[in-house]
């Protein structure tokens, strides 16, 4: 493995850093159930997708 031959800073290491940042998932509620889903993606919890059945409804 290669060794460092000068070594950076810690501001010049932060800086690299500052574009590294946490964004939460968007999410939407089911108008069918009004559970948390994703956009664009069918509920898993009713299976409904823009106003329709898509998938069966899960059991329990």
């Amino acid at each position: 493995m290669a060794l460092q031959t000068n070594r950076h800073s810690r501001s010049r290491r932060d800086k690299k850093r500052t574009h590294y940042k946490y964004i939460p998932l968007q999410t939407m509620s089911c108008p069918n159930c009004q559970q948390p889903v994703l956009p664009h993606r069918v509920c898993s919890n009713c299976g409904y997708y823009q106003g329709r059945q898509v998938l069966q409804a899960k059991v329990g």
